[in-house]
């Protein structure tokens, strides 16, 4: 498994795995739009996109991990967590956080196997659906 950072290139593989864009212009846009910010990274297992991740710094000065996407193919593999790896290892500071939604279980699953620890949660993103926030310390 190769991690790289993703170019403008990566635009249609990464909608391609992404099971939101498949129906939505406005993840499609989205995903541009991280391409063009250079902070998203691609996980490319024999030549093939198998997962993205974006880290990016709005979280109160602090870097977040705003999405992992894995293809359902490469699901259960380690991709995911290979991308987390790599976006801590790249993450400035000695704090990362990132969220997922409490129905996420194999998320919230993955980021405790990786050493983060819940630190909050924010209601009313998703109705009935709590985004729970996740954090590591790195050091």
């Amino acid at each position: 498994m190769k991690i790289r950072a993703a170019t403008v290139d990566d635009h249609q593989a990464l909608c391609a795995i992404d099971t939101v864009a498949n129906t939505s212009p406005e993840r499609r846009d989205q995903i541009r739009s991280w391409l063009d910010s250079a902070r998203c990274y691609v996980a490319e297992v024999d030549g093939r996109i198998a997962g993205y991740g974006v880290l990016t710094h709005h979280f109160f000065g602090h870097p977040f991990i705003e999405i992992i996407m894995v293809g359902e193919a490469f699901r259960r593999q380690g991709v995911g967590a290979e991308i987390v790896r790599h976006l801590r290892a790249i993450a400035p500071g000695p704090k990362l956080f990132s969220s997922t939604n409490a129905s996420n279980v194999p998320m919230q699953k993955l980021f405790r196997s990786l050493g983060f620890q819940r630190s909050g949660q924010v209601d009313n993103l998703d109705e009935g659906d709590a985004e729970f926030i996740f954090l590591i310390v790195n050091g």
